[in-house]
């Protein structure tokens, strides 16, 4: 099928046309806002392990949690999330013990969920159970705030709900802003489930049992999900929007024409040589935002020869082309994270690393660490984020092969990217991550913690000095023994290099002019809740 004749198939009229059974779409295309993207969910259920990114973006649109943060106005205008305050969503207020062992919250008492029934302390206790007794990703996220057993949650009454928190992890309370720790409705949840499934993780993976802003109208796996406002929401502002239709659509030529042409209101996931196009234009608005914490790296398994000597993996440090892929794969739409002038760090992450493209540094390197003949390997890519990742292999391929080194590129398709980043069996990979959570510690907990034996560290890297000093760093109190320890971390992991830092990513988003309301949130999705369209 042409561009054109995809854009016909999926025009306007035909979105609205393909949900004519929902009431709210037929009323005004002004209460309709229309997001196109590449990816999206496998599944309703954020809690399960197997569930991808974009289950987030349904939970955040379908479930409430405890508390949210605020937002705040940067000097172009841009909102985005500010991770100093916290408010009230489901809970009404808050208290935290002086120790930070015990977090107290007051719910209302009058939410209610998508089927009538009120909320109450009890399903905030069996979905905080359910998501530590999940495994895999929802517990070690949860366990980011050192929440990992069903006993630290308590109902105290109808609404009085508790969390224990035994070491007194300052990361609870922002922990509990995640999509993860939502609240679902537990009798409805228990009505379908089984012996086997005693959280009802078939029933959940399809369904929704929630309470949120907005419900789940229609699901079409790959191809559209419906989000139906809910009317009765009562923890925070109603939507404007009574009716989203999220798209997925695989072709980024497709979801440019769709916004170009008006048929679409908003777009994600588009290449970033598309957003700084769109961006130098006028027809439609970008908004781009560095993502916090986040790095792309060169990754190398640490336990694979020849990457298990530290000077090879600096050798691919120095061969590295980075100001091509700056401008060849990120076309401007990202910040380097290479070419420090000093390996004296900031207490922040990311910082830029001290290396740059030194070819010859590299070949002598090479030699040293017994390779002076060059290797053969294999550099592993995310199929689903090739438009950045491919050109990124491809130039690292061309600097290597000069140096002697010889790699083949082995793409891997979206669905099975996180099995074969768990695998740990990939040489060389182009990856990613963000935190949600924006502190330095919380990312290296993530992606360098080797007890964690976390899906994001790829290179298979274990150090228990390091870990040591994550550990110290996640609970330290004082200030100046805290900017010491990042600061050591930071050190270490330039030092040792399981990943090479290449570039901090944006998160760019297309909309049409009278879009408004758009928040850059941590997770990085859509928020529904606050889009509207200008009168």
């Amino acid at each position: 099928m042409t561009i054109s004749a995809s854009i016909k198939a999926l025009s306007i009229s035909a979105l609205i046309a393909s949900s004519a059974a929902l009431p709210a779409m037929a009323q005004s295309r002004n209460d309709v806002i229309i997001a196109v993207g590449e990816q999206g969910p496998n599944s309703l259920d954020t809690q399960t392990p197997t569930s991808n990114d974009y289950t987030r973006m349904v939970a955040l649109q379908v479930y409430d949690r405890l508390v949210k943060h605020g937002v705040k106005t940067l000097e172009d205008g841009t909102q985005v999330y500010d991770k100093t305050v916290v408010l009230p969503e489901l809970a009404t207020s808050w208290e935290v013990s002086e120790d930070g062992k015990e977090l107290t919250f007051h719910l209302r008492d009058d939410a209610t969920f998508h089927d009538g029934s009120p909320v109450e302390a009890k399903d905030v206790e069996w979905s905080f159970a359910r998501a530590v007794a999940a495994g895999g990703f929802p517990l070690i996220q949860m366990g980011a705030g050192s929440m990992t057993e069903a006993d630290q949650f308590e109902a105290v009454d109808t609404h009085t709900f508790k969390i224990h928190v035994p070491d007194g992890n300052k990361l609870a309370l922002p922990d509990l802003t995640t999509p993860i720790p939502i609240v679902l409705n537990s009798d409805l949840a228990l009505e379908h489930a089984t012996e086997d499934d005693p959280w009802a993780t078939e029933w959940l993976a399809n369904n929704t049992a929630g309470g949120g802003a907005y419900n789940v109208a229609r699901w079409t796996p790959g191809n559209e999900i419906v989000f139906q406002r809910f009317d009765d929401w009562k923890n925070g502002d109603l939507p404007a929007m009574k009716t989203v239709v999220y798209r997925q659509i695989a072709s980024a030529g497709t979801r440019r024409a769709l916004l170009e042409s008006g048929d679409a209101d908003v777009s994600v996931g588009l290449p970033p040589k598309d957003f700084a196009e769109l961006g130098a234009g006028d027809k439609v608005k970008v908004i781009g935002v560095p993502k916090q914490s986040a790095i792309v790296n060169l990754e190398m398994n640490v336990t694979m020869p020849p990457f298990d000597n530290p000077l090879v993996r600096e050798a691919m440090a120095y061969a590295i082309p980075y100001d091509a892929i700056m401008e060849n794969a990120f076309y401007g739409r990202a910040t380097p994270m290479y070419g420090a002038d000093s390996t004296e760090y900031d207490a922040a992450w990311p910082v830029p690393s001290p290396y740059s493209t030194d070819l010859d540094k590299a070949k002598a390197l090479l030699a040293e660490a017994g390779y002076a003949d060059g290797f053969e390997s294999t550099i592993f890519l995310d199929l689903s984020r090739a438009t950045v990742r491919e050109p990124i292999a491809l130039m690292i391929q061309q600097n290597l092969k000069e140096i002697g080194v010889d790699v083949s590129i082995e793409k891997v398709p979206g669905s099975n990217w996180f099995s074969k980043m768990l695998e740990k069996s990939m040489p060389m990979a182009v990856t990613s991550f963000h935190a949600w959570l924006d502190w330095p510690e919380y990312h290296f907990y993530w992606t360098y913690y080797g007890a964690n034996n976390s899906v994001f560290n790829v290179a298979s890297h274990v150090d228990d000095a390091l870990d040591a000093q994550i550990q110290k760093a996640r609970f330290e109190t004082d200030p100046d023994a805290y900017e010491s320890e990042i600061k050591s971390i930071i050190g270490t992991v330039m030092t040792e290099l399981p990943k090479i830092p290449i570039a901090q990513d944006y998160m760019d988003v297309a909309m049409q002019n009278d879009i408004e309301g758009y928040v850059y949130w941590f997770h990085t999705f859509l928020d529904f809740r606050t889009i509207s369209r200008a009168d």
